[in-house]
C-alpha cells in the first residue's frame, strides 16, 4: 500500500503550491539577473523593464489557465461503449445531475473530475458535450477498501440509521483519506485561480479541506446526497473529528433535508467547539460557511415529454398485454437493504393472503437491479428477495399470470416512463432515502394527472410531498391499511392530491435546485 498523505501537514506533491513555487522561482531568477546587471546603460535598462512585465504577464496567463467551474465526483458523467469499429467512444449518462449543472459547464468551460469505472490505466483527459473530462485512477486495492470498503460498507450504512452494522476498518480509513487526498490534487491543478469547485457526496467528505489547504484561492461547496446521521449515530465513527473538519473546508454545505443540516451544525459545536447559527458556523479559520438544505429534483418537464411520446404509448399496449391487463403495483429501486423492499413484499404477500388484493386482478411489477454485490450484505438482500418473489409466486401465482412480476436488471428512462404510465400505484417505501427521486419521476409522468403515490415518511420527498399516501415501513399492518385505502381511492381524491405534488415537481426541478444552491455559492449564472 503507497503511504498515506497526512491531511494536515503541507501540500503533497503535485498541487498548485508546487506550481505557484514555479511562478516564483522563475521571477526570483530574473530579479537576480537584474541586480547583477545594475549600472548598465539606461537601453538595457528599459530592455529589463520590458523582460519584467512580459514575465509578470506569463505569471498572470499561468494563474487564470484551467477551469473556472468544476465538479468533483465518484464518477464521470459519461460512460464508455465500443464502437462497430471496436474503438472506444463515449457518451453521456442518463442523470439530472448533470442535466443540472451542464450549463454552467458549458458557459465557463467548465470540467468534471471522477472515476471513469474499471481499474485499468485511464485515459487522458478529454472533452466530450461541451466538459473536460478529468479522470481518476483507482486501482482494484481502491476499489475495494476506499469505495466497496470504507464508502459503501462503513459510511452508507452509518448514514442510512445504522441498519447494516458498519465495519470500521483502520485501513479503509486510510485508504479512504488517500484516494481522497488524490481528488484534491486533481482539482487544484485543474482549478483556475479564484474559480468555483462543486463537490458531491460521502465518497468525498474531506476533499473539501484537503482543497482549501491547497488552493485558498477557490471557491468551495459540498452538496450531500444521503441522509446525514444525529450524533447519537455519527458518534460511533471513530474518525467523526476529521470528517466534520473536512467538510468545513467548503465555503457552502447543503444537504437534503434541514434535519440533516441541522444534526452537522450540531457536530460543529458538540465536537469542535464552534458557535453555530441557524444557518452558518464560523470555522476556525474564520470562514462564515453556509449550512443548508437544497432538495435536489428531476428535469420534470423532460419526463412529462417523454411520457407523452409515440415510443412509450407503443411500450404501453405491450407491457398490459403482456400482463394481462391486470391493475399494476410498481416498485423500481436499486437492490439495497434502504430501499424497503423486503418489507414491500411482506405487505403485498399478506394483502393476498388476508384476500385484500385479488391475484387475478392485480399484479406487483418490482425493478431491482443489483448493485454492490461483492459487499455481502447485499449479496445476502438479493438472495433474500428472491426467494420471497418465488414464494410468492408459488403460493399466488399461475401459469402465465405471475402475482410478482421480477425485474432484476436495469431499465432504460423509455421503459421506466412507460412502467409510470400504467401504474395504477406506484411504492417508494425506504427504511431511509436522501431524497429518492423515482417518486418525483412518477409523478412527473403522470400526465392524465391521475395515479396514486405510496411514500415512505423515512424519504427525504417526504417532506415536499405531501400529498402522498404517506407511511411507516416499520409498520406492516398500517401499510397495509395505507395501500387499501390508495387502491380503493376514487379518481376525484387520486387526482386532486397528484395534482398537488404535479404543481410542486415542475415549480422546483433541478434547474431550480441548480439555480438556488449556485446562488449561494456565489456562482454569477
Amino acid at each position: 500500500m503507497k503511504p498515506v498523505k497526512n491531511v494536515e501537514n503541507g501540500s503533497p506533491d503535485g498541487s498548485s503550491a508546487i506550481i505557484e513555487q514555479e511562478i516564483q522561482t522563475g521571477k526570483t531568477i530574473y530579479n537576480n539577473k537584474s541586480i547583477t546587471n545594475r549600472g548598465t546603460t539606461k537601453s538595457q535598462e528599459n530592455n529589463a523593464e520590458t523582460n519584467q512585465n512580459n514575465q509578470q504577464q506569463i505569471s498572470t496567463k499561468k494563474k487564470q489557465e484551467g477551469s473556472t467551474f468544476l465538479v468533483l465526483a465518484n464518477r464521470l458523467p459519461v460512460d464508455s461503449y465500443i464502437d462497430e469499429n471496436g474503438n472506444v467512444r463515449w457518451r453521456r449518462s442518463p442523470g439530472g445531475l448533470v442535466t443540472a449543472l451542464e450549463p454552467m459547464l458549458k458557459k465557463r468551460e467548465g470540467a468534471w473530475i471522477g472515476w471513469a469505472g474499471g481499474t485499468s490505466e485511464p485515459p487522458k483527459p478529454f472533452r466530450e458535450d461541451g466538459m473536460k473530462i478529468v479522470p481518476i485512477e483507482l486501482t482494484q486495492e481502491d476499489v475495494e477498501e476506499y469505495y466497496e470498503g470504507f464508502s459503501n460498507a462503513t459510511l452508507w450504512p452509518l448514514y442510512h440509521d445504522a441498519m447494516v452494522t458498519p465495519i470500521f476498518d483502520r485501513s479503509w480509513w486510510d485508504k479512504y483519506v488517500e484516494v481522497n487526498q488524490r481528488f484534491a490534487d486533481a482539482a487544484a491543478k485543474e482549478a483556475a485561480e479564484g474559480g468555483t469547485v462543486f463537490i458531491q457526496d460521502y465518497q468525498l467528505q474531506l476533499v473539501p479541506q484537503m482543497l482549501r489547504e491547497l488552493r485558498p484561492d477557490v471557491r468551495i461547496g459540498f452538496f450531500l446526497h444521503i441522509p446525514f446521521p444525529p450524533k447519537e449515530l455519527f458518534s460511533q465513527l471513530p474518525w467523526r473529528r476529521r470528517v466534520v473538519e473536512g467538510l468545513l473546508g467548503a465555503d457552502l454545505i447543503g444537504f437534503q433535508v434541514q434535519g440533516a443540516a441541522r444534526n452537522f451544525l450540531d457536530l460543529t459545536r458538540d465536537f469542535l467547539g464552534l458557535s453555530p447559527t441557524e444557518n452558518t458556523v464560523v470555522a476556525k479559520d474564520g470562514r462564515t460557511v453556509k449550512v443548508d438544505d437544497y432538495p435536489i429534483s428531476i428535469s420534470s418537464k423532460e419526463y412529462d415529454s417523454l411520457a407523452r411520446s409515440s415510443e412509450v404509448e407503443k411500450l404501453i399496449h405491450q407491457y398490459l398485454s403482456e400482463l394481462g391487463n391486470r391493475r399494476i403495483i410498481l416498485g423500481v429501486d436499486r437492490l439495497d437493504y434502504t430501499k424497503g423492499i423486503d418489507r414491500r413484499l411482506k405487505v403485498y404477500r399478506e394483502m393476498l393472503a388476508d384476500g385484500m388484493l385479488d391475484p387475478e386482478e392485480v399484479v406487483l411489477v418490482q425493478v431491482a437491479p443489483p448493485s454492490r454485490e461483492r459487499v455481502e450484505s447485499y449479496a445476502k438482500l438479493r438472495e433474500e428477495v428472491e426467494r420471497e418473489v418465488g414464494g410468492i409466486n408459488g403460493e399466488f401465482g399461475r401459469f402465465g399470470l405471475p402475482a410478482v412480476d421480477y425485474i432484476p436488471r436495469s431499465l432504460n428512462r423509455t421503459e421506466l416512463a412507460a412502467l409510470f404510465r400504467i401504474a395504477d400505484l406506484m411504492m417508494v417505501t425506504p427504511i431511509r432515502d436522501g431524497m429518492n427521486l423515482v417518486c418525483k419521476e412518477y409523478v412527473a409522468s403522470r400526465i392524465h394527472g391521475d395515479g396514486n403515490l405510496i411514500l415512505s415518511e423515512f424519504a427525504g420527498a417526504a417532506q415536499e410531498l405531501k400529498d402522498a399516501w404517506l407511511c411507516n415501513p416499520h409498520d406492516i399492518d398500517g401499510m397495509k391499511e395505507v395501500v387499501k385505502e390508495a387502491w380503493d381511492a376514487s379518481e376525484e381524491e387520486q387526482k386532486r392530491r397528484m395534482s398537488t405534488m404535479r404543481e410542486h415537481v415542475f415549480e422546483y426541478d433541478v434547474d431550480r435546485w441548480a439555480s438556488d444552491i449556485l446562488d449561494d455559492l456565489g456562482i454569477d449564472k
